[in-house]
């Protein structure tokens, strides 16, 4: 299957020309998957000064008549290291097979017939997936793919939403003001701020505060660009927090609950199970 999605251009395969010229190497690896998807990650330096800005591209592969094979790729700059992050994900043909065609044919990039690379946003969502496929160590192999298998497709189902509709918030009436970058940015501020404050949550009305926006705005912003509420996004950040905790072993499911701002074990572990249907005594090494 390789000649299917490794296709060359002038002797460089589509995740090369996506780095781009002067992509320097420091170290690299692959995720745990299964036979449908393959998925890596570099660590790389740009060489002459080349810094390019965060971006993400998807190439398309019809194999044959209704066949196809996707790859996702994403560069994202870390300022800790000074370095650029590259993920790649290739879904091959046995993937899109659990799909019924007729649902492929009636979205992008299913609808092309021909070879296609098509640029889209990194949403927060993708971001955090990302984020979390680099950052999570599951502690059997099977646990592993299916966790690969799962940041995949919800990039691949992020990536297919912003190709249909580039800027979705323009239809929805009570979010035209997130026309304006300005408004955007304050949306992606309050996203950066929840991030930093896991263990200290934030009401709405101090995180409008904070980013100086009309709480309601602020609601409704952060909705339409995230897809979850505050409160949602705020729990899910915490919880995979607490799961890392718990894998690395050396914390229990009180210090857990304690270190992260929960008063009540009982809400700690209701919470944790509405988001990973697992309690958190589950992943106690």
């Amino acid at each position: 299957m390789q000649a299917v999605y490794n296709i060359t251009t002038e002797g460089r395969s589509p995740l090369e020309r996506f780095m781009g010229e002067g992509a320097y190497i420091n170290a690299g690896g692959v995720f745990i998957a299964g036979n449908n998807i393959e998925a890596e990650w570099r660590e790389v330096v740009y060489l002459h000064g080349m810094q390019p800005e965060d971006k993400a591209q998807l190439f398309f592969f019809p194999v044959a008549d209704k066949t196809y094979c996707v790859q996702l790729c994403y560069i994202i700059y870390n300022s800790a290291t000074q370095t650029h992050k590259v993920f790649s994900f290739t879904m091959l043909p046995a993937f899109f097979e659990q799909f019924p065609r007729e649902s492929l044919l009636t979205n992008p990039p299913f609808t092309f017939n021909t070879a296609t690379e098509q640029q889209f946003t990194i949403c927060r969502r993708a971001l955090l997936l990302l984020n979390e496929l680099a950052e999570t160590e599951p502690v059997t192999t099977l646990a592993a793919q299916l966790h690969t298998a799962h940041c995949a497709a919800g990039l691949l189902c992020r990536a297919i939403e912003h190709i249909a509709v580039p800027f979705m918030v323009c239809q929805v009436p009570a979010c035209r003001f997130l026309a304006y970058e300005g408004e955007r940015e304050k949306i992606s501020l309050a996203c950066g701020i929840l991030e930093q404050n896991i263990d200290a949550p934030h009401t709405i009305k101090e995180l409008a505060r904070k980013v100086a926006m009309n709480e309601c705005y602020l609601k409704k912003g952060f909705k339409a660009i995230t897809g979850k509420t505050i409160h949602e996004y705020q729990q899910e950040l915490r919880i995979n927090k607490a799961k890392e905790l718990l894998q690395q072993g050396g914390c229990s499911v009180t210090e857990a609950a304690q270190i992260l701002g929960y008063n009540s074990i009982s809400h700690f572990s209701t919470a944790f199970k509405r988001v990973t249907g697992m309690k958190p005594c589950e992943l106690l090494k």
